[in-house]
């Protein structure tokens, strides 16, 4: 890319990055293509005394790999391996390295698949390695915000402060239209970000997907895609899709397996605890990115505009989207998951510790909020009792309201406003 996305947009997995290879043989930075990974382990590569950097996307590179292994990984300072996957003999001779030689900071790898799934890999690297996912941009780190919700929810539960928000509905859609790439967040029409959009899907179909499995159709690939981002926020019910596309039940279960592999969908797994038993087990799909999935949803700017557009799975895609990527660097460890019972009750997503305290939340794309929003949160509440420590509804309004005990409605830019340290 010519320009420079960390110097536009500096990334919190950068000095996650660099604290691991202070006390990691081996850390790998994982994420979709063109999020920028190799941008920042370059840059780090860079700013490190003696680093060597070799890219996997070169031919000859490869070749040398896959000729001499041993011999490409041995380097006696930190030695970056772009796009490890598509070389993955290149892991043993990493592993004979690093057991010989145990300093911290040896290897820094990226990969556009999650290591571990691929099919080729001859072994892991169980206790000689750390994994720092790298997903699209956060609207905190377009905006040089806090992005600390996750953190502060649980640090200061109902009291939550955040600014009121100057972002009306149309605001949120846009954002969520332009997702978080850095290539389409650079491009400022929407025909451009289209053009980018296309040409990503096509070099995922063809190429990305074909790295790691063998697909006799790759036209069911992108039909599937489709489908997905028509759905996302719902159910991920593989029978359902099996039926719509007429492709084979196991050929589904692949397919979306693959597609979480490379870092396109991503699946909320469903919540459940003993006093909730008639929970449904079915994972929650979202979008890894949402402006590629309202391309692929064919959500235009004069679509969304219609007021029967499906705006409302959109913006909760963005809004969990969000809070997975803070997952990533929050200091409280936790889990998002979804809730939904065979009586219907649902929430959209539930944050849980490990400590077991849990905060509920539900995502509006309206800029009012009504007291049935706060239905199924009210209906945790009354079974968890202590352990919900607060459910908000995240909506496109502009003030903070209150609705009852623990229950708060949130302008969505919480997400990325809220600064756990205030």
């Amino acid at each position: 890319m010519d320009v420079d996305e960390l110097a536009l947009y500096p990334r919190r997995a950068r000095e996650m990055t660099r604290e691991a290879l202070a006390d990691t043989r081996v850390v790998v930075v994982n994420g979709a293509r063109q999020v920028g990974k190799s941008t920042l382990a370059h840059e780090i590569a860079t700013a490190t005394p003696g680093a060597r950097e070799l890219y996997l996307d070169e031919a000859a590179v490869r070749a040398a790999a896959r000729l001499d292994p041993d011999g490409v990984v041995h380097h006696e300072g930190l030695l970056l391996i772009d796009e490890i996957q598509r070389v993955p003999e290149l892991l043993l001779s990493i592993k004979r390295e690093v057991d010989l030689d145990p300093r911290p900071g040896r290897y820094l790898l990226t990969g556009s698949a999650r290591l571990l799934g691929l099919r080729d890999i001859p072994d892991s690297l169980p206790g000689r390695s750390e994994t720092i996912e790298l997903w699209p941009l956060s609207q905190g780190e377009i905006d040089r915000r806090p992005d600390g919700f996750v953190d502060s929810v649980f640090r200061h539960g109902p009291d939550l402060k955040v600014p009121q928000s100057t972002l009306r509905r149309a605001n949120y859609i846009e954002r969520a239209i332009r997702g978080g790439y850095p290539e389409a967040v650079h491009r400022s029409t929407f025909r451009r970000r289209a053009r980018f959009f296309e040409s990503y899907i096509s070099d995922l179909v063809h190429r990305d997907v074909r790295q790691v499995s063998d697909i006799e159709r790759p036209a069911d690939i992108r039909r599937l895609l489709n489908v997905l981002a028509g759905r996302m926020g719902g159910l991920a019910v593989i029978d359902n899709l099996s039926s719509d596309l007429g492709i084979a039940r196991s050929t589904i279960k692949r397919y979306l397996d693959l597609l979480e592999l490379i870092y396109v969908i991503h699946r909320i797994p469903a919540w459940s605890s003993n006093a909730t038993t008639r929970a449904v087990a079915t994972p929650k799909l979202i979008m890894v990115d949402s402006g590629l999935g309202a391309h692929l949803a064919g959500l235009t700017p004069g679509r969304v505009a219609d007021v029967t557009a499906p705006v409302g799975p959109l913006v909760e895609n963005f809004a969990l989207g969000e809070i997975e990527r803070q997952l990533t660097w929050a200091e409280e460890p936790a889990r998002l998951y979804h809730y939904r019972d065979r009586d219907g009750m649902e929430v959209d997503g539930i944050l849980e510790r490990a400590s077991g305290e849990i905060v509920g939340i539900e995502v509006k794309a309206a800029e009012t909020v009504r007291a049935e929003d706060f239905r199924g949160l009210q209906h945790l509440a009354r079974r968890l009792g202590d352990r919900l420590i607060a459910g908000f509804v995240l909506y496109a309004g502009r003030q903070i309201l209150p609705f009852g005990e623990r229950m708060r409605a949130l302008p969505l830019a919480a997400l990325w406003e809220a600064d756990p340290s205030s």
